[in-house]
């Protein structure tokens, strides 16, 4: 597996060799189809210009510093040294564990980014890597740490997955947004038993099992197809617009759910019943 940092595990005197490498695509949330800006005159790619409207001139790169606006048009001026004076330095490539905590307990959106944690290819360094996965998997715990990659400091929660240890960078608490204000606001709504129970009913109907190959894009998929469209001079059809839904009542809604879903749900039991019945009729006919 590619790594794209390599360094170790630690906590108290145990240290555990492993690398860093990205768990998902680097634009795994937007399409995998990227566009030039382009002149639309001559089809020539736009270069992007640094300009002064002061002094109605390019900029070049020795004449850019970066501020801060404290007001409109006020400015501190922040040079590169003053931000190198505080980076960390440590250069110990060490993901230092903190603490372990129950893992169900660490809510989800505090999750970054996620890496696996790959182990060293020399099987006595694999042996504390193995033990640390299997105690955290028996346990139900997670390890709290902290590294520094590029004079950044991250936060991560190192968790197992499987027969792996995956690395989740976290977000700064004051970085996560409170839900207090929805909690506020649907906290004193009640509900009607009938409506609960019609709805529980419809999260019954729709149960199955987690299979991520279900997730994919289907705006990918049409980007696609309309660029080799595109390329082959064929004419774009322009979709329909959808009509927006019917305000309808909640519980009538909830009903036609649970019976359009009942009705799905015998389609498809009628169906299988005829697949397993089509081979005898077959084998009959053959003895025929």
């Amino acid at each position: 597996m590619r790594t794209i940092w390599n360094g170790s595990l630690s906590f108290g005197l145990v240290t555990i060799p492993v690398g860093l490498a990205p768990a998902t695509a680097p634009k795994a949330r937007a399409s995998d189809v990227s566009f030039r800006t382009l002149h639309r005159e001559c089809m020539t790619p736009i270069k992007q210009k640094r300009w002064c409207p002061v002094h109605d001139r390019e900029v070049s790169n020795d004449e850019i510093v970066k501020g801060w606006e404290v007001s409109k048009g006020q400015f501190v001026i922040v040079e590169d040294a003053d931000l190198e004076a505080i980076a960390e330095h440590d250069t110990s490539r060490a993901i230092a564990i903190s603490r372990f905590v129950p893992q169900d307990e660490v809510d989800p959106l505090f999750f970054d980014r996620t890496y696996y944690l790959a182990p060293t290819s020399a099987e006595a360094q694999r042996r504390p890597y193995v033990l640390l996965l299997r105690a955290m998997n028996e346990t139900g715990m997670a390890a709290i740490g902290r590294m520094v990659i590029r004079g950044n400091e991250n936060f991560c929660l190192i968790r197992p997955k499987g027969d792996a240890l995956v690395l989740e960078t976290l977000f700064l608490a004051e970085d996560v947004r409170s839900q207090a204000e929805i909690d506020e606001s649907v906290g004193e709504l009640k509900v009607k038993e009938a409506e609960l129970d019609l709805a529980r009913q419809l999260i019954d109907s729709l149960k199955g099992e987690w299979d991520p190959s279900e997730l994919h894009s289907e705006y990918r998929q049409n980007l696609r197809q309309l660029l080799e469209a595109k390329l082959k001079g064929e004419e774009i059809a322009v979709p329909e617009p959808v009509a927006e839904a019917p305000v309808i009542d909640l519980l009538d809604a909830l009903k036609k759910s649970v019976a359009a879903s009942k009705g799905r749900s015998s389609d498809g039991a009628k169906a299988s019943t005829r697949k397993k019945a089509a081979p005898k009729k077959r084998a009959a006919a053959g003895r025929k």
